[in-house]
């Protein structure tokens, strides 16, 4: 079930930007307020074509940097796959990528924080941005 607020947050800000919430779009940011996870353009494309077929892939490409342009969603790109997007709200978090399955895994530790900003603090830096990336597999 998508979540109405995200939605209208994305709809406020394509209106603002002068953008046409056309019936392709609104599919679009319906499938991106569901957000679950971490999808990419072609994921994007292919839940959006199950609803309607008449959307293309670059109206999805279109809608995607509208969105990131605004400042609404946030761009990553995790090594070895595509560009996957998720809401810039959200509060800090890091990732874990499954090697094999693809899937991102947020989390959050307050450990790693610490040591990040006492690392810094050591080196005589500030932190103004970091991004943590971690990737593996699962424990067999």
């Amino acid at each position: 079930m998508a979540d109405e607020s995200n939605q209208s947050d994305y709809e406020r800000i394509l209106r603002a930007a002068g953008v046409r919430i056309t019936r392709p779009r609104k599919v679009i940011l319906e499938i991106l307020a569901e957000r679950d996870d971490h999808p990419d353009a072609m994921a994007i494309f292919r839940r959006a074509v199950r609803v309607d077929a008449s959307i293309s892939l670059s109206t999805v490409y279109r809608t995607m940097k509208l969105l990131e342009d605004k400042g609404a969603i946030r761009r990553h790109t995790f090594e070895g796959g595509p560009s996957r997007f998720e809401q810039a709200d959200s509060s800090h978090h890091d990732h874990l990528i499954d090697i094999e399955t693809g899937d991102v895994i947020e989390f959050t530790s307050n450990r790693i924080e610490e040591l990040q900003e006492e690392i810094a603090r050591r080196l005589g830096y500030e932190i103004v941005h970091h991004r943590l990336e971690l990737y593996g597999r699962k424990r067999r």
